[in-house]
C-alpha cells in the first residue's frame, strides 16, 4: 500500500482533514508536512519508535539531534529544564516563526532528540498546518527536513515523495512552502546566547535581543 496524501486547499475545514495524520502520529507513524520554509518530517517526540524511524529515514547520524515543533509555549515545560531570560526575550519577539532556539533539555527527554548533547532544539511554527498537528495531537513532532540527509530540502509534496515517499505512512500536501534558508538556530544554554546557523531570520535581527 503507497503512502497516503491528504491535499489541503485553501479555505477547506484543514483541522477535519488532518484527523487521519494525527491517527498517524498516534500509531507511531511518520508523516511529511509543511512548516514555513520546507516540508518537515514528523513522528511524535515522546515516542521512541517513532524517532528513530525518522533516523532510519533520513539516513542520520544518531549524534545529530533532531529539533521539535511545538504549537504553544506552555509545551516547553515537558521538555526544557529553563527558560533563561535572554530565550524569553527571543520567544517574545519571534515566536511563532523561523526561528529555533536551542535549551537545556529536561533528563525525561529521549535521547536521540538530544544527540546526546543535553540539549533540545524547539521551535513554534508559524505555519497554521503544522501548528494544528501538534495542536491536535497535543504531543511536539519533530521537525527536521523532510528528506535524505544531505539532500536539498523539499518545499513541494511531490518532491517529498520522490525522496523518501515509499519510507513513510501520509503526507500533507499544503502546496509550496517559502523555501529560503531553514530556520536560524540559536543556543540559549550560552551567555550570551551563540547563534549556531544564520537561517531565515538574519542574524542582525537577533543580536538587538541578545
Amino acid at each position: 500500500m503507497g503512502v497516503e496524501i491528504i491535499k489541503i486547499r485553501s479555505g477547506m475545514d484543514f483541522r477535519k482533514e488532518l484527523a487521519k495524520a494525527v491517527r498517524v502520529l498516534k500509531s507511531d507513524g511518520v508523516i511529511a508536512y509543511p512548516t514555513e520554509t520546507f516540508y518537515g518530517l514528523g513522528a511524535r517526540a515522546d515516542s521512541q519508535k517513532a524517532v528513530e524511524r525518522i533516523f532510519k529515514i533520513k539516513k542520520r547520524k544518531e549524534f545529530n539531534p533532531l529539533l521539535i515543533i511545538i504549537s504553544s509555549e506552555d509545551m516547553l515545560k515537558d521538555f526544557v529544564a529553563e527558560i533563561p531570560e535572554a530565550a524569553r526575550m527571543l520567544i517574545k519577539r519571534f515566536w511563532p516563526g523561523g526561528l529555533t532556539i536551542v535549551f537545556r533539555a529536561k533528563h525525561t527527554v529521549l535521547p536521540p532528540l538530544t544527540g546526546g548533547t543535553g540539549k533540545i532544539g524547539i521551535r513554534l511554527s508559524s505555519h497554521p498546518i503544522s501548528r494544528a498537528i501538534v495542536d491536535m495531537l497535543g504531543v511536539p513532532i519533530t521537525g527536521t527536513s523532510a528528506n535524505i540527509s544531505g539532500d536539498s530540502p523539499p518545499t513541494l509534496a511531490d518532491e517529498v515523495m520522490d525522496g523518501i515517499g515509499k519510507e513513510i505512512d501520509l503526507i500533507v500536501d499544503g502546496g509550496k512552502t517559502e523555501g529560503g534558508k531553514p530556520s536560524t538556530l540559536i543556543d540559549v544554554t550560552t551567555s550570551p546566547p551563540r547563534i549556531i546557523r544564520d537561517g531565515a531570520i538574519p542574524s542582525h535581527e537577533i543580536e538587538q535581543y541578545i
